[in-house]
């Protein structure tokens, strides 16, 4: 298969466009399609924090309905899916912005996007094994011997990462560098964790280059094993990016 893998988007959907387009997909039809038949993949986090989410789920949605497209869900989605479901959840850490694109619609307008976003995640595994099991998409990656579980501890890593329950001074999870470890035959494409450049251990690539905090929006193409990219315009927060050794 011939499939090109976008990091964490979180909105930002000019530069989505702008990469889609270095990539050699075609807008004509207003999503971007490619004139080869290259199919996008997405690892998670569609919304928060940039300035077009409900744009980055309209696109996604549409790619994923009727084109083809993989995605994955992240933590990000999660916590929206369970805003769109009435859940008791805290309207920070983002949400927020994604929320007041919402709160500026209509009722009617609102539900579209509600009834959109929840097609896709409820449509959409937990992450996807691809290419006879070669490729394995999760938002923050996954274990060897996870590959094709679905438990409440894959859940949790998959979404999360391998975090060990304590937190950061600014609330962020400490996470564990879980790819140093990874021993499987599958490359593994993930986000959730972002890096100033792609970071490839092995058979991992974490893919978010933290578009939504300066740096840039990163797609890995596939089976070539290419990392393109495109510069963010949002405001650079360097403290936002792991230095992992």
């Amino acid at each position: 298969m011939k499939i090109d893998v976008i990091g964490d988007i979180h909105g930002c959907f000019s530069q989505l466009k702008s990469l889609t387009q270095k990539l050699g997909y075609s807008w004509e039809k207003g999503i971007p399609l490619h004139p080869k038949g290259r199919v996008l993949g997405f690892v998670g986090d569609l919304t928060d924090r940039g300035p077009d989410s409900l744009k980055v789920i309209k696109t996604v949605w549409e790619l994923w309905k009727h084109h083809g497209a993989y995605y994955s869900p992240g933590n990000h989605c999660n916590k929206l899916y369970r805003y769109f479901l009435g859940r008791n959840v805290q309207i920070t850490h983002g949400l927020e912005t994604t929320v007041a694109e919402l709160n500026n619609l209509s009722h009617k307008e609102e539900n579209h996007y509600k009834r959109m976003f929840m097609e896709l995640y409820e449509g959409s595994p937990l992450y996807h094994i691809l290419d006879d099991r070669c490729l394995v998409i999760a938002h923050a990656g996954i274990k060897a011997e996870y590959i094709g579980k679905k438990n409440k501890s894959v859940k949790t890593f998959v979404l999360y990462g391998d975090i060990t329950g304590e937190t950061l001074p600014d609330g962020r999870p400490v996470r564990r560098d879980w790819a140093k470890k990874y021993t499987g035959s599958a490359y593994i494409v993930y986000g959730h964790t972002p890096v100033a450049e792609p970071r490839i251990i092995g058979r991992t690539i974490n893919i978010d280059t933290g578009c939504v905090f300066g740096g840039k929006l990163t797609a890995l193409r596939y089976p070539e094993r290419e990392t393109v990219s495109v510069p963010s315009t949002m405001p650079y927060v360097p403290e936002k990016f792991s230095s992992f050794p």
